[in-house]
């Protein structure tokens, strides 16, 4: 690893910053490789997971990715651009500017969950800001890791875009080489590890984690859609996605029929029950949901089977209601198909409840426009919001992703993507006639004219 970051940091220097067209043919062909791969990249991730539904992996993971270069080569010339800034009276006819120059190379850190989308978005956004990278994915997915191993050898130089592998100790010291920039997706207790051993090298890092993403049922709103997206947000990827809802809150009078809405939207999206469900991606991850619902049964709560359980290795989907603090379920994310549901009394309770919490990487509220809807938005703080839908912030190419506290550092997508991995650097240009230099000594009555002056 510390080769391979030689290698990039010597090549970078001898290169240069690639320019505009460089860059669009180095994103045009990622993105070709990836369409080339369409077929075994779907195949590779059925592997891993041991069932994963090709539409799935196409839908929830290529398709964001592909989008998503396909934004950032149209925009690139454009954030490319020197930024003029306004020079202060006192110095003028000078000139000021931002250049966003490629910070040199970029270290990415990935997880298993979408193992496509957030190895590979992370890095296009790289190679659109002009810098080498190194990816290091989870190795729970071997399967997508030879894949994408070849397939990046294939499109780039070894000394452009690597991919090295290995378990906890090869991350550990991956998260410790000087990058100019590291980006990690994954959970926050690790998390605050990689941001630990970064700090060694002052490497500047994006953190995208995970917590506890609540989704608010409003007074007015349409429950059956409400229902259908929760069950889909949910469901999806088997519950195993870091923008999930993680808990419910609804109105104490509309428990029960969001339950039945929930069962009835849950059942027509997969009407093969648990079985239509993607797989934990191993038997450790599969033993601790197992554990979660069997910790809040004895612990009072009502547990009711979402959709009808599946004879193999898929968790049956559950309803948690009357869970408590007390619980796993309420205190860990669950990254699984377990939804809480927790009642409240008016909005201010459910305001309450979410502020009372670590932030969110995503918050969803359901319901029509008003003064309710608005109080949450305007009052909690999360990463992003989707109002009265789950999950398509994300697909949002011109939106920032990231979190916030124990939920994330920093953000990528859209130009905050393209600005966290360049460098803004100030450049101040001054002119042949500027008043400058009558703040330089001697200092006499003219200079504190001037000063007065200034100060007013």
């Amino acid at each position: 690893m510390h080769d391979l970051l030689e290698a990039q940091k010597a090549a970078f220097l001898r290169d240069g910053p690639p320019d505009a067209d460089a860059r669009r043919a180095d994103l045009a062909r990622l993105k070709a490789a990836i369409l080339a791969r369409r077929e075994s990249f779907a195949a590779a991730a059925m592997a891993d997971f041991g069932h994963r539904p090709k539409a799935e992996t196409e839908l929830l993971d290529l398709v964001p990715l592909v989008q998503g270069i396909d934004y950032l080569r149209a925009n690139l010339r454009r954030w490319m651009r020197p930024e003029q800034r306004r020079v202060s009276l006192p110095f003028m006819p000078a000139r000021a500017r931002v250049l966003y120059q490629p910070k040199g190379v970029v270290g990415i850190m990935s997880p298993w969950n979408y193992p496509f989308a957030l190895s590979l978005m992370p890095l296009a956004t790289a190679l659109a800001a002009g810098n080498r990278a190194i990816l290091k994915p989870s190795e729970y997915v071997p399967h997508v890791n030879a894949e994408l191993r070849a397939m990046l050898a294939e499109t780039f130089p070894q000394d452009q875009v690597a991919l090295v592998e290995g378990g906890a100790d090869v991350g550990a010291a991956f998260a410790g080489l000087p990058f100019d920039h590291l980006v990690f997706t994954g959970g926050t207790s690790v998390g605050r590890k990689v941001m630990q051993a970064a700090a060694a090298n002052l490497t500047p890092v994006t953190l995208e984690l995970g917590g506890k993403s609540p989704a608010i049922v409003l007074d007015g709103a349409d429950l059956d859609r409400t229902a259908a997206s929760i069950a889909f947000g949910k469901l999806a990827n088997g519950g195993q996605t870091c923008i999930a809802p993680d808990y419910c809150l609804v109105p104490r009078g509309e428990l029960d029929a969001v339950v039945a809405a929930l069962q009835a939207q849950a059942r027509k999206l997969y009407p093969d029950g648990a079985a239509g469900l993607t797989h934990p991606i191993h038997d450790t991850h599969g033993d601790r949901l197992q554990a979660m619902a069997r910790d809040a049964a004895d612990k009072g709560a009502r547990v009711i089977d979402l959709l009808k359980p599946a004879d193999s290795k898929a968790v049956t989907p559950r309803l948690i209601l009357n869970a408590t603090d007390d619980m796993t379920v309420m205190q860990d994310e669950i990254f699984g198909p377990l939804l809480p549901i927790i009642p409240y009394d008016g909005v201010e309770d459910a305001i309450a409840h979410v502020n009372a919490r670590p932030r969110p990487l995503a918050l969803y509220v359901f319901g029509p426009a008003g003064p309710a809807r608005d109080a949450v938005t305007d009052r909690t703080t999360s990463g992003n919001v989707t109002i009265n839908d789950t999950l398509l912030h994300y697909a949002q190419e011109d939106l920032p992703f990231g979190g916030i506290g124990d939920s994330g550092i920093g953000a990528y997508h859209g130009p905050e993507g393209f600005r966290a991995l360049s460098h803004a650097k100030g450049v101040f240009t001054q002119s042949r006639l500027s008043g400058s230099s009558l703040a330089r000594p001697p200092y006499g009555k003219l200079q504190r004219r001037l000063i007065d002056w200034m100060m007013r």
